[in-house]
C-alpha cells in the first residue's frame, strides 16, 4: 500500500522538487494550494490537490480532516509554506512582526496540529518536517532579518514540544535549515553570487525523502543544516 505524504507550499520551487521526489519514491502525493490557485506545474504522477488558506486555522483543520477522511492516513507531512522579510530592529514594527509570525509560524502550527493528532492514532506513527532558517540560529545573520528570524525561531521549539509528546507513538518532527536555495528569484536578486555554492531544491527534497523513509527510522530530534557551500 502506498504511503501518503501531505505537502504544503507545493507550488514553490522546493515544493515542486519535493512533489517530484516523493512521486518518484512511490508516495501518494497530497498537496495544498491557496484558494483559487493551481499547483502550477505538471509531474510524472498523480497529484491530489486541496485548496486551503493556511493562515486560517479553522480552514486548515477542515481541509486536513477531509484529507484524512478520504485517504485514511498521513504518513509524512512536509510543511513548506513561509515568507521572508528584511529589516533590523529599527525597521521592524508590530505589523511586519505579525505578518512574519502568521506566515512562518502560524501556517506551520495550524497544519502540524491536526496532522500530529492523526499520526498519534496511527500504528506506524508518522514524520513531520518543518522548515527553519539559519538567521534564526545565528544572531549575526539574523540581526538584519529580525522579524523573519524571530518567527522562524519558534519552529525549533515547536519541533521540540511535538517530539516530547510524540515519542511514545513514533511521531517524529524534524527541522531542515536550508541556506540560500538556488531558485530563479534568488538568482535574480543576487546576480553576482556563485550559484554553485547554493543548495538546490532537489538536494533538499532528497534529505526530506530520507527522513521520511525506513532508512530514517532511527532519527529523533533531528535538525538538518542543508547549507551547500554558502
Amino acid at each position: 500500500m502506498k504511503k501518503n505524504v501531505l505537502i504544503t507550499g507545493a507550488s514553490g520551487n522546493l515544493g515542486k522538487a519535493s512533489v517530484e521526489k516523493f512521486l518518484e519514491e512511490g508516495y501518494k502525493v497530497i498537496v495544498t494550494v491557496s484558494p483559487g490557485k493551481k499547483i502550477g506545474f505538471e509531474a510524472a504522477g498523480e497529484i491530489l490537490s486541496y485548496e486551503a488558506d493556511l493562515t486560517n486555522e479553522k480552514n486548515v483543520e477542515e481541509v486536513i480532516t477531509k484529507v484524512i477522511s478520504e485517504h485514511q492516513s498521513i504518513d509524512a507531512a512536509l510543511l513548506l509554506v513561509g515568507g521572508f522579510a528584511t529589516g533590523g530592529i529599527k525597521d521592524t514594527d508590530g505589523a511586519i512582526l505579525k505578518k512574519m509570525y502568521a506566515l512562518n509560524f502560524e501556517t506551520a502550527f495550524y497544519a502540524a496540529r491536526p496532522v500530529f493528532l492523526q499520526m498519534q492514532k496511527q500504528a506506524t506513527g508518522g514524520r513531520i518536517i518543518l522548515v527553519g532558517a539559519r538567521p534564526s540560529i545565528n544572531a549575526t545573520d539574523g540581526k538584519d532579518l529580525l522579524a523573519y528570524a524571530l518567527s522562524k525561531s519558534l519552529i525549533f521549539k515547536l519541533a521540540e514540544f511535538l517530539n516530547a509528546e510524540g515519542a511514545s507513538q513514533n511521531v517524529v518532527t524534524s527541522v531542515i535549515i536550508p541556506s540560500v536555495i538556488d531558485t530563479p528569484v534568488n538568482r535574480q536578486a543576487n546576480p553576482s553570487a556563485n550559484f554553485s555554492d547554493w543548495v538546490r531544491p532537489e538536494e533538499i527534497a532528497e534529505v526530506m525523502s530520507f527522513i521520511s523513509s525506513v532508512n530514517g527510522n532511527a532519527l529523533r530530534d533531528s535538525i538538518f543544516k542543508i547549507y551547500g557551500n554558502s
